[in-house]
């Protein structure tokens, strides 16, 4: 395992050093001890290695990330796992606004809390949260799973497109054109199978599922109040 100590390094080392990472010839485990809370740590990962990060960390934590399996021991700032790929993104913390914004795949998986605008404009990446999120989450989410262990924020999945939400615990409100839906059997596989990836011991059945009315994806005059 390759260690890095950003308290004697700098992040820009640290980053071009993963980025030329070849898997077939260099190392693949990686440890960064004392992030202190820096931004944009583990950026653009394209390779299947794996980076633990020991402490918190800043925004952006794994941003764009493709491939690689990134753990971070702490907390996070604004959109971790932003416009992630592929790969796996874990966080035994919390995770502060936007977690896994615009996101086209992979696997985010938050222990604690997560704050508002979870899942933000998601576009196939799947989401899973031990605790609650807050609110405005999945805002226009196009694709992917929204899995939340604990309470859900107000206007959960306004103007949701086709991404899947589902919540065991209280929903404080839901968005324009998100509705409850019926949780069938295809549902309860999938959801447990997202909960078995996270390493959660959860009853699928106890979650119920959210999506979209469909009624704003043409405009309508009779709905001009709700655009």
């Amino acid at each position: 395992m390759k260690t890095y100590d950003l308290s004697s390094a700098s992040l820009r080392e640290l980053n071009q050093s993963l980025h030329d990472v070849d898997p077939t010839i260099s190392e693949r485990e990686w440890r960064i001890v004392s992030p202190n809370g820096a931004h944009n740590i583990a950026c653009g990962l394209d390779a299947d290695i794996s980076v633990d990060i020991e402490g918190h960390a800043g925004y952006y934590c794994a941003g764009m990330n493709q491939k690689a399996s990134v753990t971070v021991h702490g907390n996070v700032g604004v959109g971790v796992a932003e416009n992630m790929m592929s790969g796996v993104v874990r966080v035994k913390g919390d995770a502060s606004q936007s977690a896994g914004a615009t996101a086209h795949g992979g696997l985010l998986i938050i222990e604690g809390n997560a704050a508002a605008r979870c899942g933000i404009s998601m576009k196939g990446v799947s989401i899973v949260v031990k605790g609650d999120i807050g609110p405005m989450s999945a805002f226009m989410g196009q694709a992917g799973c929204l899995v939340v262990c604990g309470d859900a924020g107000e206007a959960l999945g306004d103007s949701l497109y086709e991404a899947h939400l589902y919540v065991k615990g209280h929903v404080a409100s839901l968005g324009a054109d998100c509705i409850e839906k019926e949780m069938r059997p295809k549902h309860v596989e999938e959801l447990g199978a997202l909960l078995r990836q996270a390493g959660l011991d959860e009853d699928p059945a106890a979650f119920r599922r959210y999506g979209s009315a469909r009624e704003l994806y043409n405009f309508k005059v009779d709905n001009a109040s709700a655009y």
